[in-house]
């Protein structure tokens, strides 16, 4: 029987007090994506992982709770909710040499507040049967008139919609990735609507040529009877930056302010950047480890290889709000 115990926060006031040897964690990731890896730490070090699953919220909870917060950790999705955490002054520095030796500096925060786990690149879906090899290959190009009516995707004021625009904007400067937006909108063929894999259903049903998504949502796919069809009736694109590589985005952990048990929740984050629980971590997701030379899996190896953009994710943050606003004003969703 598993010694881990999972809380979810919408059932759950709080974490039950800790356990000498515990790590508490509020994730914003389903637990059961998480699980095997933190089964995989307490196999290895005996020490129990409580997960609470707090959907919404999370930074408020934080707050509320101040010190006597019993998380240790905090794992969530998008440099948007990193950079949330860290404004709101609920998380502290982590000094680690595995940490620092294993994370790239472009995918964890210069101040140690944060570090990365995994990577999904925001790539591109192609109808096998109405865009042929090569005739798409960067983000720019998405503007072009020759995808007029060809193009779906979710909102533009997405969380990974933005995080793109913002890449935009660190690439092409305000003016450019404004024009670039305006561009891309007068291409769609439908009003932005659904998540990533609902674009992938609207190629395989005829509606569009091309869309946005992230890498995982194939991977995802492929294990869904109803869906796997749709997957099979489009291929992976890495689109890169005429002057940079392909656009990602990041699942990271912080250690809170609180981190009542703050000795075995470090040797939990240097666990989680080891070769082993990289590659555990990455393939429960269809991600890409952010270790190098970690095992990625079958699946995520098939879509073949790509440069990652070297802007570093801090500098997307900081342009979250100008990209916000220049969605606004192409009225993208309109």
């Amino acid at each position: 029987m598993t010694l881990r115990r999972i809380f979810l926060a919408t059932t759950c006031a709080a974490i039950a007090g800790p356990a000498v040897a515990d790590v508490n964690i509020y994730t914003t990731r389903q637990p059961d994506l998480i699980a095997p890896v933190m089964d995989a730490f307490t196999a290895e070090t005996g020490i129990v992982v409580n997960l609470a699953f707090v959907d919404d919220g999370l930074v408020e909870r934080l707050k509320a709770e101040g010190k006597r917060s019993p998380a240790d950790l905090v794992m969530t999705v998008d440099i948007a909710n990193l950079q949330q955490i860290v404004d709101a002054d609920v998380i502290q520095p982590v000094q680690s040499d595995s940490l620092a030796t294993n994370v790239p500096a472009n995918l964890r925060s210069p101040d140690n507040l944060w570090f990365g786990l995994t990577t999904r690149a925001r790539i591109i879906y192609a109808s096998r049967d109405r865009v042929a090899e090569g005739e798409v290959t960067t983000y720019e190009d998405l503007a072009s008139a020759k995808w007029e009516g060809r193009i779906c995707t979710r909102s533009g004021l997405h969380d990974y919609n933005l995080a793109l625009t913002s890449a935009v904007i660190a690439h092409l400067g305000q003016d450019g990735a404004t024009a670039w937006a305006a561009g891309v909108k007068s291409n769609l063929a439908r009003k932005p609507e659904g998540n990533d894999r609902a674009q992938v259903k609207a190629i395989w049903a005829g509606e569009c040529d091309i869309s946005l998504g992230n890498t995982y949502y194939m991977g995802q796919m492929l294990t869904d009877e109803e869906q796997t069809e749709w997957a099979n009736s489009v291929r992976i694109v890495f689109p890169t930056f005429e002057d940079g590589g392909t656009h990602v985005n990041v699942s990271g952990v912080a250690m809170t302010k609180a981190a009542p048990n703050r000795e075995e929740a470090l040797q939990l984050m240097e666990f989680l950047v080891s070769p082993v629980a990289q590659g555990i971590y990455a393939e429960l997701n269809s991600e890409y480890p952010v270790l190098d030379g970690a095992l990625v899996s079958d699946i995520v190896a098939s879509w073949g290889e790509f440069t990652t953009d070297d802007v570093a994710l801090t500098d997307l943050a900081a342009n979250r709000p100008a990209a916000l606003r220049l969605m606004e004003v192409v009225d993208f969703d309109g």
